[in-house]
């Protein structure tokens, strides 16, 4: 059914609007059920183009809140691509924002855990217009295929131990939605969704934000849609990431938000490092491969990857923060440092301009 079809579906989709749209004084939010009723209906092309744009710029001004993000989930998880559901996954880590002032060095986290024996699927899209560095990017020139469909992710989990997949080949219509940018000049609430978007229904997700108070804000959400759903049970960790990404930011103190079932918890972890790091002037993906192999020392990258690696252990493991740091430390250390990949045809990275125009979050 799409919006020119019919005419009866328009006027209530115009009352989600109005909830909304009516200003400071006389606006409204959305319960988590007409969320979910919206979403479904723009997912199902049911309204017209103004009506889309309309309904996410107005969210966008005024900030979903955590009922509304918790109804759209919901409608997202429903046209997930299915075969995803059985893959044997322990973590899942949305990659969404990119990086601009460091390498993704979340990556040789995710690495070292995988040979810890531990499953991780990673996801992410390419942001129009961004001038960020994604992760989809740096993988080509480090020889690590993207999966394209839950057979090629199924043989790379048991291969390496973690696979990565495009949104696009996950859950098109939230893709389409990220893709909009190009037209608003303003991200929508699909990037906040596809960091939920758990396509695995792995039991455990990690989630990086850029904004204050967001943390707080997938926490509750979180508690929320495991409330709602009853055979769902993902414990969340939600933390304020380097540049937005999963990834530990040693430089300054965070705070992390988990949610268990509907239990809502915090643990303030301070900064690993001392002093501000002055960022390079360019980034090349070859320094992840050296880092690694233990080619090249890097005093920031060893303590961001240290603490996206006690992170993955809190959530996974249910350790303390000590106990974690302890077996991070250890992990690290203890990796195998041969690179598992083949080489590029090609490996011929441009360098990251880190100085360049980049867009807000």
């Amino acid at each position: 059914m799409t919006a020119n079809s019919t005419s009866n579906t328009q006027p209530e989709f115009k009352e989600f609007i109005r909830i909304i749209g009516r200003g400071q004084r006389a606006g409204g939010t959305l319960t988590q059920t007409q969320a979910y009723q919206a979403m479904q209906m723009l997912i199902n092309d049911e309204i017209t183009p103004e009506q889309k744009g309309a309904f996410l710029m107005l969210l966008r001004v005024r900030e979903e809140t955590a009922e509304e993000l918790a109804g759209f989930i919901q409608a997202f998880r429903e046209v997930n691509q299915p075969q995803l559901a059985v893959l044997p996954i322990d973590i899942d880590l949305g990659c969404y924002a990119g990086k601009r002032r460091h390498l993704p060095w979340f990556l040789l986290a995710v690495m070292a855990f995988a040979q810890d024996g531990k499953k991780v699927f990673l996801h992410g899209t390419h942001e129009p217009d961004s001038n960020r560095l994604y992760l989809k990017d740096v993988l080509a020139h480090l020889g690590i295929d993207v999966a394209k469909d839950a057979i090629q992710a199924a043989a790379q989990l048991e291969q390496y131990g973690f696979c990565y997949m495009d949104l696009a080949n996950i859950n098109p219509k939230l893709d389409a939605m990220i893709q909009l940018r190009s037209q608003f000049g303003l991200r929508s609430c699909a990037n906040t969704l596809a960091r939920m978007l758990n396509a695995s229904h792995a039991p455990n997700s990690l989630q990086g934000v850029f904004h204050r108070d967001v943390d707080r804000k997938h926490s509750r959400c979180a508690a929320l849609v495991n409330r709602q759903v009853s055979d769902s049970h993902t414990t969340i960790l939600c933390f304020r990431g380097e540049g937005g990404e999963v990834e530990y930011n040693p430089e300054r103190d965070v705070t992390l938000h988990l949610c268990q079932s509907d239990k809502e918890t915090t643990v303030d972890v301070p900064a690993s490092l001392g002093h501000w790091v002055v960022k390079p002037k360019s980034l090349d993906s070859k320094q992840l491969r050296n880092v690694w192999q233990g080619e090249e020392v890097n005093d920031y990258a060893t303590h961001a990857i240290i603490g996206s690696l006690s992170l993955m252990y809190i959530l996974t493991d249910k350790l303390s923060l000590a106990d974690a740091q302890v077996q991070a430390q250890h992990c690290w250390q203890e990796r195998d440092t041969k690179w598992p990949f083949s080489e590029p045809v090609q490996n011929d990275a441009p360098a990251y301009d880190t100085l360049g125009q980049h867009q807000a979050h």
